[in-house]
């Protein structure tokens, strides 16, 4: 059996580096020829975007929560079989999941059996990072730590004192990168927004520090492990295998948040077709199965109402009874419309934050909304839905979280992050009560099974909810029962 090297990287806390490290791992290991698989734990959608345009091939998401344990060690087997070398990018701090432990990058990596790169920020310490260190090394056993990857180091002399610390701890160090400002990323709206930012920007330089600074070799040479066994034969889920025409929504920002599984779960379905809802025209006649999936429609709020053509084509198919899946950004296009007051700085959020907790513009003549604050635009959209959306600034707010909700007997996962709210009707200036919305067909409950008021929307055969969902182990078609 084939061995290659395998390994996450992983740090003790959010905002250590581990997507710099990751990345310019990544490039590094392209520029010396080998063909890498990138993953990402976790329910994230920048990161993947960030490692396939490093790789040239799709990252995949490993997330425990959304996922059965055997399903996650399943699309680890497919997607890395054919790899010279594999790097799963962990989240948040090593441990950090919903619930202790559970969903974090610890336990991916217990699951999966790899070892693990701990990256840690040097910043203003020295010796101390020995305690934080062994605690990490010693506190569970069945996690073995290949090495130790020092960011924002100092000086020479500053990381002759944190091998010190290795030596000490018995564990390897790896090497180190410089403290380096052109290294350091902005934090990112929701910290997901991939279209504000260059997803190869300064991979050179990074590439060549880390060559530089880092023991790649050893690296390479210490994490070598038989590839993992072909992949767990799954139950088949798809009750109509190759035989639809899926017409997918996909663009860099309105539409960008799609898992790579569910496009290869799709193209098995049958002929997959990608349009641009920003552009004007319609969806292809024949589409069977209507994906509209989250991203950034906020930013593109003139352009999605001036492509009248594909809203009119989208709204026509979905009264004709034509098969929808909406989520969260694609939930918001089929709303009435969505209001916004010019301010697309929709606010900053950690990246790895995310699970810890829970042209033609306008309805009137002049574009404004009657029952809204001076200045504000009504944007027009699908009109599918009974509702309107709001993306003004002083309406926003952060709703995040792990999501699942029972329905047409299946048990659906997913997680839910937006700032945008549904509108609230407006008197005088002021807020004049609840927006009216329709019934949920589902009650949504959190990670710990808490119940949220988190609505998932039926309209014939359209879903629509906040929550992205994850579905490679569901039958996307089955969804679509009897009212």
């Amino acid at each position: 059996m084939r061995s290659i090297p395998q390994f996450l990287i992983a740090a003790p806390t959010s905002g250590s580096g581990k997507t710099t490290v990751s990345r310019g791992l990544m490039a590094l290991f392209m520029k010396k020829g080998l063909k890498v698989q990138p993953f990402k734990c976790g329910p994230d959608y920048i990161d993947t975007k960030y490692h396939e345009a490093v790789c040239g091939r799709p990252s995949v998401n490993l997330d425990t929560f959304m996922a059965s344990q055997e399903h996650v060690s399943s699309l680890y087997a497919r997607y890395s079989a054919d790899a010279d070398v594999a790097v799963v990018e962990g989240m948040m701090g090593m441990y950090d999941g919903y619930d202790r432990d559970r969903g974090s990058s610890a336990e991916v990596a217990r699951l999966l059996g790899i070892p693990v790169v701990l990256v840690a920020d040097a910043k203003s310490a020295a010796y101390s990072m020995a305690p934080l260190l062994s605690g990490f090394i010693n506190f569970r056993p069945d996690i073995r730590i290949a090495g130790v990857i020092f960011n924002r180091v100092g000086s020479p002399r500053h990381y002759r004192m944190l091998q010190e610390v290795c030596e000490d701890l018995n564990v390897t160090c790896l090497g180190y990168l410089p403290k380096q400002k052109e290294l350091e990323q902005e934090s990112r709206h929701l910290g997901l927004d991939f279209s504000r930012s260059k997803e190869t920007e300064g991979l050179d330089m990074l590439a060549g520090l880390l060559e530089e600074h880092v023991d790649w070799e050893l690296l390479l040479s210490t994490t070598g492990l038989p590839l993992p066994a072909a992949a767990v034969k799954e139950k088949p889920v798809l009750s109509e295998p190759g035989k639809l025409h899926v017409s997918v929504a996909r663009n860099e920002e309105s539409f960008s948040f799609l898992y790579a599984e569910h496009l290869d779960i799709l193209r098995r379905m049958g002929t997959v077709t990608f349009f641009n809802p920003e552009h004007d025209r319609p969806i292809p006649q024949e589409t069977d199965l209507l994906y509209l999936p989250g991203g950034y429609p906020e930013n593109r709020l003139e352009e999605l109402a001036g492509a009248r053509l594909a809203r009119e084509s989208i709204r026509s198919y979905i009264e004709a009874g034509g098969r929808t899946l909406a989520e969260c950004g694609g939930m918001i296009y089929l709303s009435q419309s969505v209001l916004s007051d010019g301010d697309m700085d929709g606010g900053s959020f950690d990246t790895d934050g995310r699970i810890a907790g829970d042209g033609g513009r306008s309805s009137g003549s002049d574009g404004r909304n009657a029952g809204s604050s001076v200045g504000n635009i009504r944007n027009e959209m699908v009109g599918v839905l009974p509702f309107s959306v709001t993306n003004e600034r002083k309406r926003r707010k952060l709703t995040l979280g792990y999501r699942r909700f029972d329905y047409n007997g299946w048990r659906l996962k997913g997680h839910e992050f937006h700032y945008t709210q549904f509108a609230v009707p407006e008197t005088d200036g002021k807020e004049g009560g609840a927006c009216s919305l329709p019934p949920s067909i589902a009650q949504v409950y959190n990670a710990k099974g808490e119940k949220v008021t988190t609505p998932v929307f039926r309209y014939k055969n359209l879903i629509a909810s906040y929550t992205h969902l994850y579905w490679g182990e569901v039958d996307v078609m089955a969804l679509f029962g009897e009212l």
